[in-house]
């Protein structure tokens, strides 16, 4: 079990590789945010960005899924209340394999609830050319290390 004591500031964690397929990019993409270069390759090509692109929320999504399985699901979380800041640095491409990481940034006990630790922490998602893709800061509830 990992308990709010465990995470130190400075702490970083490697949370592992994603790679987007263009049929994952686009499955996200017209089930959550139908823009024309998230769903139509053709269309992504004439657009903004000069091809598809995975939806930033997407990024997202597969960041928080690779916390889980990294460490979330050992603590005893008591949830989140929100995220401060979310920067999306560069596109991510068909192909692309983007490697996360948690830094912890901050770390206090709760003055309301003893049985609970605040952390707060930056996520960042780096690309196969290592330009930095995703910058995500927010806070995390984490369970106590009960007393014996």
């Amino acid at each position: 079990m990992i308990w709010w004591e465990d995470f130190k500031v400075g702490d970083v964690t490697e949370m592992g590789r994603h790679t987007f397929t263009e049929e994952e990019i686009v499955s996200f993409g017209r089930q959550y945010d139908p823009q024309p270069f998230h769903v139509d390759a053709a269309a992504a090509q004439a657009g903004p960005f000069g091809g598809l692109i995975a939806s930033g929320w997407q990024v997202c999504a597969v960041g928080m899924r690779l916390v889980d399985d990294t460490f979330m699901n050992r603590t005893e979380s008591f949830g989140s209340p929100g995220i401060e800041k979310v920067r999306w640095l560069k596109p991510v491409r068909p192909g692309d394999v983007l490697a996360y990481r948690m830094i912890v940034i901050e770390s206090r006990a709760s003055a309301s609830r003893p049985a609970v630790g605040l952390v707060k922490h930056l996520w960042e998602a780096v690309n196969q050319n290592g330009e930095l893709v995703l910058t995500l800061e927010g806070w995390a509830f984490f369970g106590r290390r009960p007393r014996a």
